[in-house]
């Protein structure tokens, strides 16, 4: 017994030695996730931060998103400790890269410098680390799909209990945010093609079934509606706002009111170029032109079905009237991941919640800022709910020298839009060299990348932090496509099996 220890010691040096590039990029990342908890404790914040805290204190199904991470959150609560949460995501952050590493050099055979290479963006990306450290549900998510993508391509034959496993973990993705269930549906499409057999496909979409459909008896038994959220069709028609003209619309004036209602009176070239303003925007509370549309409907009747089915009746209109004009807007967007800087989208104030700023925010009477004083849809108050979960005061603290290394190193080290478009396209030609086997293993983390990207611009709009869960899954694409090197020559059937297996070369 007295051994054991010194043993298990010497065996963890042995692996680090073996390891030794990863582990130095390992340490540097918890390093800086330090840094950034010493520098913004006890956490940072986001509009959407308040009511996850909320739906923790006072469970209930949230109208606008699942709640699968408000009950991570409510796991957490006995702690009251902000703090906790963020050390919690920043572990999640460095597990995230674990697992591409392990992925990558195991199971791909790629040398360790080359599968540290691939996890570095979600070591070291500044934007990574700050999403880590807001109350939000990125980090989650994210860590969600890389262990999703790594279960179902380490398998070479998925056994039924492995199945379930990732059907659990499918469910997970889906209850923390609802883009959850594209990647349910390209998991499953992916083994279809893979042959896999029917035993462990049937084992994960039960495992997933059973979870999702008992949230959706929850929100049924608060909504009266067997569904995820009230939002979906809402959402949609945020998206279709910007460009939805009714003179190019047909309706049945007398049965067809309610989608008349939704109608944006300002002509379409004076809209606003963001379309979540049509959604979160406040209006001047008349329901016309630069005011909220929605607003017509009733501030408290927003979220209901009935607004929501309205909604979505009136985007689908739109988007089959003028589908040129709904291709184009998402074009627009999605390209909007691959610009070299970041502009300043879709606001100001939504821009800046992504900083890390070495200062404090003052309001306007200038004094620090507190939390908003918003009632929250689970019923409690936002500034009171975060000081409730907390036991303290919540807000950020910024703390020197530690937040001026983090805003300054932010400027730096971050992973610019075209070099994620870069590693698409070498993604996508790992795709392409494999298609007599459908993509390979490449097709899967690659599909998901892309999708993660293209959904939101398909169905909301483009946002930062849609961006980041995106990149490992591109990151592990190319790097399973660059580990032979590129080479236009036919592939052998062994080089282009599923499994791909290799000899290591260092």
């Amino acid at each position: 017994m007295n051994h054991s220890a010194p043993g298990r010691a010497a065996r963890l040096l042995s692996f680090v030695r073996r390891h030794r590039v990863f582990a130095a990029a390992f340490g540097v990342g918890a390093v800086l996730r330090l840094i950034t908890m010493l520098g913004y404790g006890p956490a940072m914040w986001f509009n959407d931060s308040y009511e996850y805290v909320s739906v923790a204190l006072h469970p209930r199904p949230h109208p606008i998103r699942p709640d699968g991470y408000s009950f991570w959150l409510m796991l957490l609560k006995p702690f009251h400790s902000f703090a906790l949460v963020t050390f919690a995501q920043h572990l999640m952050g460095l597990a995230t890269a674990c697992l591409i590493y392990a992925l990558l050099r195991i199971k791909f055979r790629l040398p360790k410098w080359g599968a540290t290479l691939a996890a570095a963006p979600v070591l070291f990306d500044a934007y990574q680390i700050q999403l880590e450290q807001l109350v939000m549900s990125d980090t989650q998510f994210t860590l969600l799909v890389v262990g999703v993508i790594t279960l179902v391509l380490w398998k070479r034959r998925l056994t039924w209990q492995a199945g379930a496993v990732i059907g659990f973990l499918l469910a997970l993705t889906w209850l923390t945010r609802s883009i959850g269930l594209p990647i349910l549906a390209l998991v499953v499409l992916y083994l279809l093609v893979k042959r896999t057999g029917w035993r462990p496909i049937t084992a994960l979409v039960t495992a997933c079934a059973i979870p999702v459909l008992a949230y959706m008896g929850w929100f049924a038994s608060a909504y009266g509606k067997f569904a995820m959220t009230n939002s979906d069709g809402l959402i949609l028609y945020m998206r279709t706002a910007i460009f939805a003209d009714c003179e190019k619309m047909t309706f049945d004036k007398y049965k067809e009111v309610q989608l008349l209602l939704l109608c944006i009176n300002d002509p379409v070239d004076q809209r606003k170029d963001y379309a979540q303003w049509y959604l979160w925007g406040q209006g001047n509370g008349d329901g016309q032109g630069t005011g909220e549309v929605l607003h017509r409907w009733g501030v408290n009747k927003k979220w209901s079905e009935i607004t929501n089915d309205a909604a979505s009746a009136f985007a689908t209109r739109a988007i089959l009237s003028q589908p040129g004009d709904y291709l184009k807007v998402v074009a627009r967007d999605f390209f909007r991941s691959f610009h070299w800087s970041r502009p300043r989208f879709p606001d100001e104030s939504t821009y800046n919640m992504y900083q890390f700023k070495p200062y404090v925010e003052l309001d306007e009477n200038g004094q620090p800022k507190r939390l908003p004083k918003w009632s929250s849809y689970a019923g409690g108050r936002t500034d009171t709910d975060a000081f409730s979960y907390e036991q303290g005061p919540p807000e950020t603290r910024i703390t020197h020298p530690w937040a001026d290394i983090m805003a300054g190193y932010q400027k730096v080290f971050y992973l610019p839009g075209i070099v994620l478009g870069g590693v698409l396209l070498v993604g996508l030609y790992g795709v392409v060299v494999r298609w007599r086997t459908f993509g390979g293993p490449v097709v899967l983390p690659w599909l998901g990348a892309v999708g993660l990207l293209l959904a939101p611009a398909a169905t909301a709009e483009f946002d930062y932090r849609y961006v980041l869960p995106a990149v490992p899954l591109a990151c592990v694409a190319a790097a399973i496509t660059l580990r032979k090197g590129v080479t236009w020559g036919r592939r052998s059937p062994r080089n282009a099996s599923a499994s791909e297996p290799t000899t290591l070369r260092v």
